[in-house]
């Protein structure tokens, strides 16, 4: 069989956020949408919030960059039905201003064969031709990042890059997780 090439892409564009999450843009187009947030306040497990910013390899914030995520449950599983509590999936758009992003979800469990928790990132913004796959894993589970074989396959100077730090606001757990696109820090990114 001849393998086919790949179809030319091209940037995502300016206006990402209008097709993909038309009421971040205030428009009210649809009766329900996908939601940012992939587990309600009544899923099983424990509740954490998990913000940053997607920096450009200047310095500067992404303002309208467009995140998906999606992530097993606190027991490690990954629904493919999801329930009225828990769809393990999330799509969010950065603040115009300052480029801040937040999802209010549950802290995934290790799922069978994966290694460490962890939660999926894909990223698509203008400028970028293929959305960008990364990983946040949990500056908490050290046991569990020390035997993951994605973390122990990079070297230790970008290993950091994909942790997500650990604080409290409110009595809540909040996990913080920058994404730079470019530059020193360079998030690490998968070809998927």
């Amino acid at each position: 069989m001849a393998k086919l090439k790949e179809t030319p892409s091209q940037t995502a564009g300016p206006y990402v956020h209008i097709g993909l999450a038309p009421a971040a843009a205030g428009f009210d187009i649809f009766d329900t949408t996908l939601g940012p947030d992939p587990a309600t306040p009544d899923a099983a497990g424990e509740h954490i919030t998990v913000e940053g910013v997607v920096w450009d390899g200047n310095g500067d914030p992404v303002t309208d960059v467009l995140i998906e995520v999606w992530q097993a449950d606190a027991e490690g599983r990954y629904h493919t039905s999801p329930s009225n509590s828990f769809r393990g999936w999330g799509r969010v758009v950065s603040d115009f201003d300052s480029g801040a992003w937040t999802f209010d979800t549950i802290k995934p469990g290790a799922a069978p064969g994966e290694g460490a928790p962890h939660i999926a990132f894909w990223i698509v913004a203008r400028g970028i031709n293929l959305g960008l796959n990364t990983r946040a894993y949990f500056d908490d589970e050290a046991a569990a990042n020390a035997g993951d074989p994605v973390l122990t396959a990079m070297p230790d100077d970008r290993r950091q890059t994909l942790i997500a730090t650990r604080s409290e606001r409110d009595g809540k757990p909040v996990y913080r997780f920058d994404i730079r696109l470019q530059g020193p820090g360079e998030t690490v990114f998968f070809d998927v």
